[in-house]
């Protein structure tokens, strides 16, 4: 009797141990968030390293001799077109336009002169109360003093052209950068342009960069296939800083006819605006160059991807909620972290997209639909 009972305990507590093992192999299927890929239409791009120029820069010059008598702008800040910015010492040209302008009234009382004396030998040739070499003479002198009059308004034209030399003004609407010299300084610009300083229009900006002559090549082959960019959305996007969070979109206006024989590459050039005048000349920036359209890519989370010593590889979850490695091809990074996968993966399967440390090749998964 004893010994039935004892049978009877020790099947219950097998019973119960099997029933406990059931229930904690099925609680041990890791619940893992696993989803599809993402399927659309994706620009393909490259970047390229590149630097700014302004649209326009002209260095501002003295074109006469005179003490620097005043700098009529602040260093560094905008200046409108036809401004002036500094003033040479006018005195000795101011001068000169005098002297100019006495030659010429001298020049026209002389012309005035010998017109009237001509016309009167044209009257009294006709009743031979002169000869016809006085009349000759006569004519000559007209011609003479016309000619006089003609280098003395050249002579004036000339004189203030340079008086107005003496106040320099800025021939664009930009940014002055400082001047070379300060006030009280002697220029020395008549016989050789001396500059002042540079005016930068910079509410346009060029941006220029160099691809490979490989890269072009592999850029015509694509642009002559289904997957050309549209001419109207050539467009490049520049980034400035380490991280890149502020761009700026450029559009492509210059391709160079030729390569670089040293170098092997070709030089491209992007016009993009800068109203608020934030980038400057000289600032190196990120090109990125849009060339071709993927239509239908399979696109992952790219934090998903993992990477061992054959190369990068997913954790496929078949129908049986397994887990698999696979070995994928990865093509371009899209900019909402998304990662082209160009082979391996199809876009009906699913993958493992968080706790990549804690899943194993064969390990059956608690699949949480991403």
């Amino acid at each position: 009797m004893k010994r039935t009972v004892y049978i009877i305990v020790l099947s219950g507590m097998l019973f119960t141990g099997c029933d406990k093992k059931q229930k904690t192999t099925a609680v041990e299927a890791l619940p893992v968030e696993v989803a599809k890929p993402v399927v659309k239409d994706v620009t393909l791009t490259r970047d390229y390293p590149g630097y700014l120029t302004a649209e326009t820069s002209i260095d501002v010059v003295g074109r006469v001799n005179g003490t620097l008598l005043s700098k009529n702008y602040p260093s560094g800040e905008r200046v409108k077109k036809g401004q002036t910015l500094f003033v040479i010492d006018p005195t000795l040209y101011q001068n000169a336009v005098k002297q100019a302008e006495a030659a010429l009234k001298t020049a026209q009382a002389n012309l005035v002169y010998a017109q009237s004396n001509y016309d009167r030998m044209k009257e009294a040739i006709k009743s031979d109360a002169v000869s016809r070499i006085q009349l000759v003479q006569a004519e000559s002198n007209v011609e003479s003093c016309e000619a006089a009059v003609n280098n003395a308004e050249a002579e004036l034209k000339t004189a203030r052209t340079n008086l107005s030399y003496c106040y320099i003004k800025s021939p664009i609407d930009g940014i002055a950068d400082l001047a070379e010299y300060s006030d009280g300084a002697y220029i020395s610009g008549e016989g050789s342009p001396v500059k002042m300083t540079t005016v930068y229009k910079d509410d346009k900006m060029y941006s220029y960069f160099d691809i490979s002559d490989n890269q072009y090549l592999a850029f015509e082959l694509l642009r002559a296939a289904d997957t050309k960019i549209p001419q109207a959305d050539h467009y490049v996007t520049l980034r400035v800083g380490t991280d890149g969070s502020k761009t700026w979109r450029g559009k492509l206006n210059y391709l160079s006819p030729s390569f670089s024989l040293t170098t092997g590459t070709m030089r491209l050039r992007a016009e993009l605006d800068n109203p608020d005048g934030i980038l400057k000349p000289g600032l190196y920036v990120s090109i990125t160059l849009p060339y071709a359209t993927a239509e239908k890519a399979v696109l992952v989370d790219n934090a998903s991807i993992g990477t061992d010593q054959l190369g990068k590889f997913l954790y496929v979850v078949n129908d049986s909620n397994v887990v698999n490695s696979r070995h994928i091809e990865i093509g371009q990074l899209v900019d909402d972290g998304m990662r082209i996968v160009t082979s391996g993966l199809s876009p009906n399967e699913r993958y493992v997209t968080k706790a990549l440390m804690k899943v194993r090749q064969g390990m059956k998964i608690q699949p949480i639909e991403k």
